[in-house]
């Protein structure tokens, strides 16, 4: 495998490098000053280098203590299937190891990555999108009511 290099803060990222990336991987527009925003409040995260291009990223939201929260793992397509979406996701596992629970919510179909990676599917999570529309399209979620009590 390459010798790439593993970056775990944001000091010399270049932000409209990494919107680029979660364009192309594709993940959607994520415009740059966004980007700086939401890894800022990551309390981890992980950015591969091939020299000084930018080729696999990913995040984790966590209170330090209770919940973990994976998000915006992309690979750049020339490098995907080289399992750096696997170390990342695994990084990201053990940097957030203290914590009661980690998170993550899959594309669907990719359930069966992440599973192979130690996670679970979960029973009662609930989540508001604010693109409900686009949630609903893509499978994320369902729009069928569960009795309540």
């Amino acid at each position: 495998m390459e010798n790439f290099s593993w970056v775990y803060d944001q000091t010399n990222i270049d932000w409209s490098q990494l919107s680029e990336l979660y364009r192309i991987a594709p993940l959607g527009d994520k415009p740059a000053e966004n980007l700086k925003i939401v890894f800022s409040n990551s309390k981890f995260k992980c950015f591969i280098f091939d020299d000084c291009k930018l080729i696999g990223v990913g995040r984790a939201l966590a209170d330090g203590i209770d919940c973990s929260y994976i998000c915006d793992v992309a690979i750049h397509p020339n490098y995907q299937g080289l399992g750096l979406g696997r170390q990342i996701i695994l990084k990201l596992v053990e940097f957030s190891v203290d914590h009661k629970k980690i998170l993550l919510y899959a594309n669907p179909g990719k359930e069966g990555f992440y599973y192979k990676l130690g996670f679970k599917k979960m029973n009662t999570a609930m989540a508001i999108f604010n693109n409900e529309q686009n949630a609903l399209d893509v499978g994320l979620v369902s729009s069928t009511e569960q009795e309540t009590e």
